[in-house]
């Protein structure tokens, strides 16, 4: 699906060198924040675009010149790789000298490249000027709206960290309270970030189709199933905004980290049972509402559902009814318990993953499958039966494995992710598409 921007979007994108702000929120009682600029968050360059451009990227309708389509590659080249010298931005393109210095004083006119620290050189020689991408081309955020955590993450348009918060969720009645909540976090994180805000992606605890429409959310979020959220988001920003599920938003950032995974499937074992799968390197969407309900299957344990086994809503009404008195499902595994509750309660959560497994096994045939979310230190526990089992039932098992995260942080990497694709596809087609426009690039940038 084509994602244009909206009206809003659109007149601020005739000068893309503008700062975008979000409206006026009014004074009001701020959550306890913690925020930091680790580099061990900070997003990799976006290299590769196919998980989210079949869905949401745009597409040229016209034919642009050769020299439209050497500066757009000389443009990726250097959004995925800045800052870098000439001579490395010239083997990364194949172009000539001459055709490659032509693009970079066009888009450095165009406000898109601008000089960097110059290159350490030993011996005779003239030291190289590094090329990079200037903070005012604009930003992206990425947020994680989770049931008890909420992370917001900005970065550059090359995926360069500018500011990072976490903060409790906080219990909202009405959904444009919720939404005004978060624009005024994103208004925060991203105080000291330059350029316009030209996507953001929030990731839900549910299913999401066509950017817009939740489904099935978290019990604590009823409220925002269905395209509220959405609206009442993109009418406080100018800026345009996607929903996607979380599930989706943590497969996307294993994949943009690993370009040699094909086909996998993901299970989010937090608040609720979500899952994400991809063929061939891109994310799997369905058409309905019901694709990526796996968490309504049977668990193979009594009447229970894999939603009931394999959330923590669900897991610790379970270990509860099977006589272990928990506050938190952590209790679980980092407390001591009666010996005998708790294997009951083991063995049913093994069977549960070990089902899980075996359905996407038979059905999507993926190489890997993966476990994030709350639940993990328990998948890490149990995997060693798991597979056990999965080897005596099935010809062929896929590899399982757990992946670490960090709360309400690693997900909204995966939606930062998804931004550098949307954003970065834009730009590129606006380069190619500027010239057909009768914009002379050394007149005015091009929009997007």
């Amino acid at each position: 699906m084509s994602r244009e921007l909206s009206g809003k979007a659109k007149d601020v994108g005739k000068d893309p060198l503008l700062p975008t702000q979000a409206k006026a929120m009014g004074a009001r009682e701020q959550p306890p924040v913690t925020a930091s600029q680790p580099a061990t968050i900070t997003p990799k360059p976006v290299t590769a675009r196919p998980a989210y451009r079949a869905r949401y990227g745009h597409h040229v309708t016209t034919n642009p010149t050769s020299r439209d389509y050497n500066k757009a590659s000389v443009l990726d080249v250097v959004l995925s790789h800045a800052p870098l010298t000439r001579n490395r931005l010239i083997d990364l393109t194949g172009l000539s000298k001459a055709t490659v210095s032509r693009a970079v004083e066009e888009l450095r006119a165009d406000g898109f490249v601008v000089d960097g620290g110059v290159d350490d050189v030993t011996g005779r020689g003239r030291r190289s000027t590094y090329l990079d991408l200037p903070g005012t081309t604009g930003h992206v955020v990425g947020i994680s709206f989770g049931a008890q955590t909420t992370g917001v993450l900005v970065t550059d348009l090359r995926g360069r960290e500018i500011q990072h918060m976490t903060v409790p969720t906080a219990d909202h009645q009405e959904v444009t309270d919720a939404a005004r909540w978060l624009v005024d976090l994103i208004a925060r994180a991203a105080e000291s970030a330059q350029g316009p805000l030209r996507q953001i992606v929030a990731a839900v605890p549910g299913r999401v189709r066509g950017g817009t429409e939740i489904f099935g959310p978290a019990e604590s979020m009823k409220i925002f199933a269905g395209s509220d959220l959405h609206r009442a988001i993109e009418d406080l920003v100018e800026a345009p905004v996607l929903l996607d599920s979380d599930a989706n938003a943590s497969l996307l950032g294993i994949l943009t980290n690993d370009a040699t995974i094909t086909n996998a499937a993901l299970f989010s074992l937090s608040t609720i049972l979500n899952f994400a799968s991809c063929t061939d390197h891109e994310l799997a969407r369905g058409r309905t509402p019901t694709f990526g309900d796996i968490g309504v299957l049977s668990s193979g344990v009594d009447d229970e559902t894999l939603d009931e086994l394999l959330s923590t809503r669900g897991l610790l009404r379970f270990a509860r009814k099977q006589g272990l008195d928990l506050e938190r499902v952590e209790s679980l595994w980092e407390e001591p318990h009666d010996e005998a509750p708790r294997a009951e309660v083991l063995e049913a959560f093994t069977t549960a993953i070990a089902t899980a497994v075996s359905v996407v096994a038979v059905t999507l045939n993926p190489e890997s499958v993966y476990f994030v979310g709350r639940l993990r230190p328990l998948v890490d526990e149990v995997l060693p039966e798991v597979r056990g089992r999965l080897e005596r039932s099935l010809p062929a098992v896929p590899e399982i494995r757990t992946v670490p995260q960090l709360i309400g942080i690693s997900t909204a990497q995966g939606a930062v992710y998804a931004c550098l694709t949307i954003a970065q596809e834009r730009l590129h087609e606006a380069v190619l598409g500027a010239r057909r426009q009768g914009q002379a690039a050394e007149q005015s940038p091009p929009a997007f």
